[in-house]
């Protein structure tokens, strides 16, 4: 059986913490989708980790994890990801990259900079990781894949096809440095050394597990707002986010897949640019505060570092976020945070050119979205690492069954701080 455990908003929901917990009952972990530009926060008995590259099943020795043909594999981040937890005492983990997955080139990473540059006040707010570069190359048919590393002929052939047109981009449109072959080539005949051990037909193996009776989950990267799309295009990622996409990206047939866990944070936030739409965002010394008590340290990237924007929960967006992910369950996480607050409240409604609507709209129509708001009561009191949902305040419940209400979706899961054990569990009403 399949789970696929995804984002309903714009990332950083929290999905690392739900995937470590459910890798402990599953046998094989994927991730499908992107890149290094995003990490996943865990913690647990090794300490905390923000893993960029690795799926979040690696601390288990059980598991075998996978980075999926979808994956924008970048060798170097992974083989420094790889020693950074050995040398923390972690063992190291049963891994297959798939030789289908394509590797982001260092003129990527050059490029996507280079362009960011170029765009100056109308940039897309970038993390400068190669992502979008890597995706129109693939798209393109210029992309390297994994296995070409093992046959030299034609891995010099489509490196330089690849740097010809690179450097008409560098030297002409960017006027930077042009690039060099010759360098380029030696550079991957080193990774290839690096990451021979872990290269393997992960396609083949899933398959097999799965005729096996094996329980895969496989593991989204950013959220539904981030899908180019059905997410706010073009201020999105530059890979599929959602669930539907594991079974391209991790090679599982549609069939399998049983369960999609949407995860979504007790209020919004968002790494991104400040000219993306993020209509309940809260401003000035509410939102500061509400930045620096979020997440496990903050509300700042696990990647990136950058100040997440912060803002109420957006019902109309995570509605719309859970829906085109074909939610089956949703975990709410951070319900904790928001204990300081003498009143919370809820995005449920965009006024638009007057009218008001639940609907989550197209691009343009959402830049002119203001928010509509709800106001609920809080419980004012610490709920942090409380494990049983029935001794949560009154209020608290109160809230999490009007957010269930608003979103469409059940909401079995709901976190009560960021260790993997501070959970509890509900009985949906819908």
């Amino acid at each position: 059986m399949v789970k696929a455990i995804v984002g309903a908003n714009w990332g950083d929901e929290g999905k690392g913490k739900i995937t470590d917990m459910l890798a402990e009952t599953s046998d094989v972990v994927i991730r499908f989708q992107g890149g290094a530009n995003a990490g996943h926060t865990i913690i647990n008995d090794y300490g905390r980790f923000a893993l960029h590259i690795l799926p979040s099943g690696t601390f288990y020795p059980h598991i075998t994890n996978i980075i999926g043909n979808g994956v924008a594999l970048d060798i170097r981040k992974l083989v420094d990801e790889l020693k950074s937890l050995t040398d923390q005492g972690v063992p190291a983990p049963n891994l297959i990259v798939s030789e289908r997955c394509q590797i982001l080139m260092p003129y990527h990473t050059l490029q996507d900079a280079y362009e960011e540059e170029r765009l100056a006040g109308k940039a897309f707010g970038s993390t400068k990781s190669g992502i979008a570069p890597f995706y129109s190359d693939k798209y393109a048919k210029i992309g390297i894949q994994v296995c070409d590393l093992f046959d030299e002929e034609r891995l010099k052939e489509r490196l330089t096809a690849a740097v010809s047109l690179k450097n008409v981009l560098f030297e002409h449109l960017y006027h930077k440095p042009a690039l060099n072959v010759d360098e380029l080539f030696q550079e991957l005949v080193t990774l290839r050394e690096e990451i021979r051990p872990y290269v393997g037909d992960a396609v083949g193996f899933v398959h097999q597990a799965l005729k096996e009776g094996k329980t895969i989950l496989l593991e989204g990267q950013l959220g539904s707002m981030k899908d180019p799309d059905l997410g706010i295009f073009p201020m999105t990622t530059s890979s599929h986010t959602l669930a539907g996409f594991g079974c391209v990206g991790a090679a599982v047939p549609p069939t399998a897949v049983e369960d999609v866990i949407c995860v979504t944070k007790a209020y919004s936030s968002s790494v991104g640019s400040h000219t993306e739409p993020f209509v309940s965002e809260l401003l000035g010394e509410e939102g500061d505060e509400l930045r620096r008590r979020g997440g496990d340290k903050g509300e700042f990237g696990a990647t990136t570092g950058r100040p997440r924007r912060v803002g109420w929960f957006d019902a109309v967006a995570t509605k719309y976020g859970c829906m085109v992910q074909g939610a089956t369950k949703v975990a709410l996480t951070c319900l904790d945070v928001l204990g300081y607050l003498d009143e919370i409240k809820v995005c449920t409604g965009y006024e638009i050119d007057g009218k008001v609507t639940d609907v989550f709209p197209v691009t343009p129509q959402l830049m002119k979205a203001k928010p509509v708001f709800t106001a609920l009561p809080g419980w004012k009191c610490d709920i942090r690492g409380c494990k049983d949902y029935e001794s949560l305040p009154q209020q608290a419940k109160d809230y999490v069954d009007f957010l269930e209400a608003h979103i469409g979706a059940p909401i079995t899961m709901v976190s009560s701080g960021p260790k993997r054990d501070e959970m509890t569990y509900r009985t949906p009403k819908i």
